[in-house]
């Protein structure tokens, strides 16, 4: 249990804070008046902060031992004050506090606050040149699977809106997605090529041996099942629910769609896991 915790945590910390980057980004190039995004992205911001301060106490136990509160709250005050990791963690906690006072910033802030992350992972092993080109891939990789995690979730929440105008925004959302979707799948697909490479190296021993390359697969499985309902998205759904809104009976398609994006969101949840498991692993 002690051992699922962090686990649980960097999920959810993960999941968060894609969500403020990725719905912020979405308000930027499609319609969004009908999600409420300000009440959201405030609620998020929010949870982000919470869920920081609960994973920084966490991690800091663990890698301590600390026993009691008093040996926990000093070891807190120098990974706070005395370490990168807590002045990234100062700076996501800045980005989240401005994102809740003014949501217009969401996409900036929460940029910021999300590649905050790329601390907390594999990405602090080399130093040097090699070890900001780590760090760079790892943003980069993080902000571009938070502009498709936060487009899915904004397809849901259209998807499960009552409004009328719901499904015709939906359609104009889903077309206007596609060159920011190629956009996203081409930047994930370099910089995960590239990721392995820095933490693995040039070979198949992350593919091929001991539990985080069954994680890795498992992941790259799901990314394969994303990609392809994407697909099924772009060439066969959209259109269909395009012809569906023209001829007046919207009612098959905004199903199938439906089924399609729940699919793709729950590969996203099962990817968010392995990524927050796999961080706290070393390839073998």
């Amino acid at each position: 249990m002690s051992e699922l915790v962090p686990v649980l945590l960097r999920f959810a910390l993960y999941l968060d804070l894609m969500l403020v980057f990725g719905l912020g980004l979405f308000g930027w190039y499609a319609d969004s008046r009908l999600l409420h995004l300000k009440s959201r992205l405030r609620m998020l911001a929010c949870l982000g902060v919470l869920l920081s301060m609960v994973s920084l106490v966490s991690m800091t136990q663990a890698m301590s031992g600390a026993e009691d509160w008093q040996t926990l709250r000093t070891h807190l005050q120098v990974m706070l004050w005395q370490t990168e990791l807590g002045w990234t963690w100062w700076l996501r906690i800045a980005a989240l506090v401005l994102v809740a006072f003014n949501t217009r910033l969401a996409t900036l802030c929460g940029g910021a606050a999300l590649v905050t992350l790329a601390w907390t992972g594999h990405g602090v092993m080399h130093e040097g040149a090699l070890g900001a080109w780590h760090m760079f891939s790892d943003g980069v990789h993080l902000l571009a699977a938070a502009g498709w995690v936060g487009a899915l979730a904004a397809f849901g929440l259209l998807l499960m809106c009552a409004s009328s105008q719901a499904v015709p925004v939906l359609a104009r959302a889903l077309a206007g997605f596609e060159r920011m979707g190629a956009v996203f799948v081409g930047v994930l697909i370099i910089t995960g090529v590239a990721n392995y490479l820095f933490v693995v190296g040039p070979n198949l021993d992350g593919i091929t041996r001991g539990t985080y390359a069954i994680l890795l697969c498992l992941k790259l499985g799901l990314f394969g099942l994303m990609l392809g309902l994407a697909a099924l998205n772009r060439w066969h759904l959209t259109p269909l629910l395009q012809r569906s809104l023209a001829a007046g009976d919207v009612t098959a398609a905004h199903k199938t769609l439906r089924r399609s994006i729940g699919l793709e969101c729950a590969a996203v949840v099962l990817i968010l896991v392995l990524v927050a498991w796999l961080g706290t692993l070393a390839p073998n």
